[in-house]
């Protein structure tokens, strides 16, 4: 009952007291800036000069035929395009990356065919320009090209896929990864997204390989040159852009059924496990017609094909469906990173999918589900992915962004349907509450930084594409899109929506076009509100504080910028339009009050509210902002964690609100730490994730300090009571959430050390290694990580056998994310090595080094100079795509010791890495808010932790 006792002192020193701020803290933000920036912290990348294609000339069809060559690796194409001039012009510039021209021509319609002269690449800007002897005059003909090409080993534009037949034989497929500008590298083309045309694909391949593209077959026929190919042709596309196009060539299975709506649905799956496509099928079929009522639009294709690849990186990362899985970086102390996604899953940072139009590409583990090995956060990541994907089906293939600009509308809208659906599908994930951890909090976190950015950024060259790729585009702009609904409601919401499709299909958008359509349907000032979120960085911090006035409560509200960095001291406050809601203690799920904050202070008058009864902003943490409560306000909600009776959903916005705020220095840790034992009673699963990914940043900053295992007390302490409830193996009547939860608590018992855990992990972990009692999907990360945390070399060698002997990826993935937790130096080293071997495949290189880094202080630093004395490898490798960005943030963002933010910088100054400059920036900028984060609170945390071990707390039985 300690806490009840302690509660009115604890508010009042939770919101105003702390030791004195460090030196960062105490100046204004412009000295901040100033500070950062003295440091070459704080400059934005120079963006490159750029112009986009000339409009004289424009696509109407492509009628593109291709012949890879699975040996040699290379492939011969052949491109008709229909085109329009559009006024007289000599020459013809195209997009053209890594392809070498033979011939070209245009054949203006009635007239002679006229051979171009020239060929002239502007390789830096991915661009040819074909020069003719005479003039093009306007009006339509027949541009043909003639070229040839490399299947690369880079996972983006037509490139080679290895992958090992059952019988063992290691063989190649040929796939296609264009988002966002590489198309250009597997024929010459108008790669931008608003140069829109049809296409008519045709491949000729070996007889015995599956063929695939956007659209149905419509004929296969013998090659004429050779008995053993075959040429396959595919119908016309409805009007779409390049990065959408896509082929496949390889060996394959599947699985089929039809959509109520009749669509015919595939999930084609490595040969002999058409099984594991089965669930991604069900899904599928389920996601079409929701989409299709809810949007009020058919889906406008005859099929739609989801294939599992083999090597493959989508360009993009997203922050919204690292869901809350049992995966490596739950236990990691890297929870810098991670907090962000306790548990989360596969594929460190990154979708693991690519929406092209008819036929989506994923990696095997975002696609393929073993009915008895796998897990059941890998059942809830494909259920997403598959969501997120068929979403863009209508939202980006059907109306595309005009521009790369807009890039953040088509993957923050996908990022929170993707949720609606997966609620339809499955009710029983409280997938939304998930979201609040694992998208809404995340993005939260980087939009506080002084170098974040805003959702929508100008784009340039192509090139700063993939720096956009982020929490911002995806977890940020899905949460201003919920955020958005709940303010128009649902039913005015899809009338707009419906409205936007309708008018722009098979045409391009921008952002301000999606507004019109909203603020149609709803009567409300939508676009005003909106570019308050979208064209500003960051969010608000509402400071609210309450008075009772007779039978009413009185609320003072302000709002200021939230700054990682601690207080916004400044003039030039930006302001944002909020939507707020208010509930109370009387009916906590249900708002008393929505208003729209639009100005820097408000009072708001509540009715009918007794001064017993709590008063609480941001009903189902729905509106983006952090909230700082009076200290009597605060007072009042504390017991409502302990005794549940706030909503799940509000429980960890309050919990996530008031660490932010004690990392920020706004109020002291130590008073956080005394609210996260109030959480003894929590059953929720995902409120028990956030705290957990929370204590895990704690957990890294102290490990730069001698009071580590201090900590690791602590959390024993925390989780013991809900670990014990739950025990080992499942209880009749439970469901997803507590294999969730299970897997949860013993990875963090296991990692903390805690005695009986570790000793049933290790029995565990004996009988299934010698086959006596297979471990369960769900126990296998938690069970590896404990004991290779408190293993030794047999213990590496033995995971590494089962990661060599595993048939699913996967099972691979499972174990190269825990591998890192091994805390010898020379295990450590055995790991890093094995990362950059043949037995991991290179997308998953950067979850395995990273996971060295997140295990443990001397991991960290030894996984920084692998990248550094490896960089040329890993950079050649990643260069240009969003994995460079993940590696170098995974690796580098723990650290809390000033000098390194100067060492990452000066490395990357002679070593630099373009596509990753705003990363590297937050990484600097979250080294330095670390090391003040320590200066500030180290003493005082470790005070309380011995003060807690010497006295510990009493607690209902």
């Amino acid at each position: 009952m300690w806490l009840a006792a302690a509660a009115p002192s604890l508010a009042r020193r939770l919101l105003f007291l702390g030791p004195p701020p460090p030196p960062l803290l105490l100046l204004s933000r412009s000295s901040r800036r100033r500070r950062l920036h003295s440091l070459g912290l704080t400059a934005m990348p120079e963006k490159r000069p750029f112009e986009r294609l000339p409009a004289d000339v424009s696509p109407i069809n492509y009628s593109l035929c291709l012949k890879p060559d699975l040996l040699d690796f290379t492939f011969e194409g052949k491109l008709e395009a229909a085109a329009q001039v559009r006024q007289a012009t000599n020459q013809i510039v195209m997009n053209c990356a890594d392809i070498d021209i033979i011939t070209a021509s245009y054949v203006p319609e009635g007239d002679e065919e006229i051979h171009a002269t020239g060929f002239n690449y502007q390789n830096e800007d991915e661009k040819v320009t074909l020069s003719f002897p005479s003039t093009l005059q306007p009006g339509t003909g027949t541009l043909k090209i003639d070229f040839v090409g490399e299947l690369n080993d880079k996972m983006k534009g037509f490139y080679r896929s290895k992958y090992t037949t059952p019988s063992g034989e290691v063989r190649y497929a040929a796939v296609t990864q264009f988002e966002a500008t590489d198309a250009r590298r597997a024929f010459p083309c108008w790669d931008e997204p608003a140069i829109k045309a049809t296409f008519d694909i045709s491949l000729v391949v070996p007889k015995d390989r599956v063929a695939l593209s956007n659209m149905n077959v419509i004929d296969r026929k013998p090659y004429p040159d050779d008995e053993n190919v075959v040429e396959v042709k595919f119908a016309r596309t409805p009007v779409m852009s390049t990065y959408l196009v896509a082929f496949v060539v390889g060996e394959y299975d599947f699985v089929e059924t039809r959509s109520k709506d009749g669509v015919c649905v595939r999930v084609y799956t490595p040969v002999g496990k058409a099984e594991q496509g089965k669930f991604a099928l069900e899904v599928a079929a389920k996601t079409l017609p929701f989409y299709k009522d809810y949007f009020n639009v058919p889906y406008p294709l005859p099929k739609i094909d989801l294939i599992a690849i083999a090597d493959f990186a989508a360009g993009k990362v997203n922050f919204i469906l690292l869901l809350n899985c049992n995966n490596f970086f739950e236990f990691c102390d890297f929870e810098e990173e991670v907090c962000i996604y306790i548990n989360k899953c596969l594929y460190l940072f990154y979708e693991g999918a690519m929406e092209n139009w008819g036929l989506v590409t994923y990696r095997e583990t975002a696609l393929l589900i073993d009915p008895k090995n796998s897990c059941s956060s890998s059942r809830q990541w494909v259920a997403l992915v598959v969501g997120h994907e068929l979403a863009h089906q209508w939202f980006g293939n059907l109306v595309t962004m005009e521009w790369w600009t807009h890039l953040w509308l088509n993957e923050g809208f996908a990022s929170w349907i993707e949720y609606l659906c997966v609620d339809h599908c499955f009710p029983e994930y409280d997938i939304w509450t998930q979201f609040v951890s694992a998208d809404y909090t995340r993005a939260q976190e980087l939009d506080a930084l002084d170098n974040s950015h805003p959702i929508e950024v100008s784009v340039g060259h192509p090139s700063e594409v993939d720096e956009i790729f982020d929490a911002i585009s995806y977890s940020k702009g899905a949460s201003v899109i919920r955020m958005l609904h709940d303010y128009i409601g649902d039913k005015d919401f899809k009338r707009g929506m419906n409205m936007y499709l309708t008018k722009f299909q098979q045409k391009n958008a921008a952002t301000e076009d999606l507004w019109e359509s909203l603020e149609s349907a709803s009567g409300k000032p939508i676009a005003a509100m909106m570019n308050t979120w979208t064209k500003q960085m960051g969010f608000p911090l509402i400071y609210v504080e309450a008075e009772q006035v007779e039978d009413d409560r009185l609320l003072k509200l302000s709002q200021r910028k939230f700054c990682a960095s601690g207080p916004y001291v400044g003039e030039d406050c930006p302001q944002w339009m909020v939507p707020i809601t208010i509930s109370t203690s009387e009916d906590p799920n249900h708002a008393k009050l929505k208003i729209l904050m639009d100005k820097p202070e408000m009072n708001v008058v509540l009715k009918n509210v007794k001064p017993d009864q709590w008063v609480k902003l941001n009903l189902g943490t729905v509106g983006f902002y952090r909230t700082q409560y009076s200290s009597a306000m605060l007072e009042s909600l504390l017991p409502g964690i302990r005794d549940l009776s706030l909503p799940p959903v509000d429980r960890l916005g309050l919990q996530n609100d008031l660490f932010s705020l004690a990392r920020a220095g706004i109020i002291s840790t130590v008073e956080v730490l005394k609210v996260m034992e109030a959480f003894v009673n929590e059953p929720n699963y995902t409120v028990w994730s956030d705290l957990s990914c929370n204590l895990g940043i704690l957990s890294t900053l102290l490990s730069h300090t001698d009071f580590y295992e201090e900590i690791q007390e602590f959390v024993k302490d925390v989780f013991s009571p809900i670990g014990e409830r739950l025990g080992w193996d499942p209880k009749p009547g439970e469901g997803h959430l507590d294999a969730l939860l299970r897997g949860l608590v013993l990875g963090k018992l296991g990692k903390a050390g805690h005695k009986a855990t570790l000793e049933e992990a290790r029995r565990r972990f004996k009988d299934h290694v010698e086959g006596k009692q297979t471990l369960s999907a769900d126990l296998r990360s938690p069970v590896y990580l404990t004991v290779l945390k408190h293993g030794d070399g047999t213990t590496l060698d033995i995971m590494l056998k089962l990661h060599k002997q595993a048939d699913m990826q996967e099972e691979k993935n499972r174990i190269e994310r825990v591998l890192g937790a091994t805390l010898s130096p020379e295990l450590i080293q055995k790991v890093l090595t094995f990362a950059l071997s043949e037995e991991v495949r290179p997308q998953d290189t950067v979850s395995v080094i990273g996971g060295v880094a997140g295990g443990s202080k001397q991991g960290r630093k030894a996984a920084w100079k692998f990248i550094k004395d490896n960089w040329e490898e890993l950079y050649n490798r990643y260069q240009g795509g969003f994995l460079i960005s993940r590696l170098i943030k995974l690796s580098v963002e723990g650290f809390a010791v000033d000098k390194m933010a100067g060492e990452v910088k000066a490395f990357f100054e002679s070593h630099p890495a373009p596509s990753a400059e705003r990363t590297i920036q937050q990484c600097c900028e979250n080294i330095l808010l670390n090391a003040a984060w320590l200066k500030r609170d180290a003493e005082s945390i470790q005070q309380y932790l011995l003060q807690r071990k010497a006295s510990p707390p009493q607690r209902e039985p």
